[in-house]
């Protein structure tokens, strides 16, 4: 098996119960920052009989990434909701209470507000001319 499949599954393991990592944050502390797909192919590839909670991953939108009707996905939120972390209305999961590790949900969460500032700054600029 790939050996950076093996890091991800333990990085995974030491999710704590009730939290949740999204795919790009397993990829990062797994030491390929931008692998976040191949965290999904490692978790796909997951045998039957395993210890490794797949179901506390979950996107960077705070969501479950198999389509509602997926019956993984029924399961994922079953297993997420037994453990205690809620879904919004509109479900999706609040990274910034439910994430771990929380300090990197705090950082993600502030560049992600300065990328937009910077991104509405340069609209505003070119209305401005």
């Amino acid at each position: 098996m790939n050996p950076f499949y093996h890091r991800i599954y333990r990085v995974v393991r030491h999710i704590p119960k009730g939290r949740v990592a999204t795919y790009g944050i397993i990829a990062r502390l797994a030491g390929r920052p931008g692998a976040a797909r191949t965290v999904g192919w490692a978790l796909s590839a997951l045998p039957e009989d395993n210890d490794v909670p797949w179901w506390r991953v979950i996107n960077a939108a705070g969501r479950i990434s198999f389509s509602g009707q997926d019956h993984s996905a029924v399961l994922q939120r079953a297993l997420l909701l037994r453990e205690g972390v809620r879904f919004a209305p509109g479900g999706a999961v609040s990274l910034s209470t439910f994430g771990w590790p929380a300090e990197a949900y705090d950082s993600a969460v502030a560049s992600h507000k300065r990328a937009a500032s910077t991104r509405r700054s340069r609209r505003l600029k070119g209305l401005r001319t």
